[in-house]
C-alpha cells in the first residue's frame, strides 16, 4: 500500500509530517543537532541500514532540512549539516524529547540532561504562549472559523 501524502494538505501538520514525519528522520535530526555529519556516523550511531539511511539522508537534503557538503578530504567525502530550516526544528525535537520523558521513560534512572550551555541551568519545558507571554493549554486555544 502506498503511503498517503499530504503536500497540498491545508494541514500544516500534515504537510511537516511529509518532510520529517517518519522516526528515522527526525533521529537523523536529532544527531545531526548533536554534531553527527557524516554517513558512516549516523550509521554507527543509530543502527540503520545502509539504504534506508541513503534513502533519509536524500529526503532530508530534498526537502532543505539538511545539505550535503564535499568536504574534498582524501578524495570525495560529504557531510550533512542543518540548513536554517533544520536548525528550527530544535524546540520541536525537545519538545518531543520532554514528552518522551514524561510519558515514555527510559529504563535507566534519569533522563538526558539538557543544560543551558552559557548558565549550566537546565532547561525549562516547551510551552506554548499567548501574545503576552503566558503558558496556555489545549483548552485555552481555538480556530476561528
Amino acid at each position: 500500500m502506498a503511503r498517503k501524502r499530504f503536500d497540498d494538505s491545508n494541514c500544516s501538520v500534515a504537510r511537516a509530517l511529509n518532510e520529517v514525519g517518519d522516526w528515522w528522520s527526525l533521529l537523523i535530526v536529532l544527531h545531526a543537532m548533536h554534531g553527527t555529519r557524516r554517513f558512516v556516523d549516523f550509521q554507527h550511531e543509530l543502527g540503520i541500514a545502509k539504504n534506508i539511511l541513503c534513502n533519509r539522508l536524500g529526503r532530508l537534503v530534498e526537502h532543505q532540512v539538511l545539505h550535503k557538503v564535499d568536504v574534498g578530504e582524501h578524495g570525495s567525502r560529504f557531510e550533512y549539516r542543518l540548513t536554517e530550516k533544520g536548525r528550527d526544528l530544535f524546540p520541536v525535537v525537545i519538545a518531543l524529547r520532554q514528552w518522551g520523558d514524561k510519558w515514555s521513560p527510559a529504563p535507566e534512572p534519569s533522563p538526558l540532561d539538557l543544560r543551558d550551555r552559557a548558565s549550566g541551568r537546565p532547561i525549562q519545558p516547551v510551552q506554548v504562549r499567548d501574545a503576552e507571554g503566558n503558558p496556555v493549554t489545549i483548552r485555552d486555544v481555538f480556530v476561528p472559523e
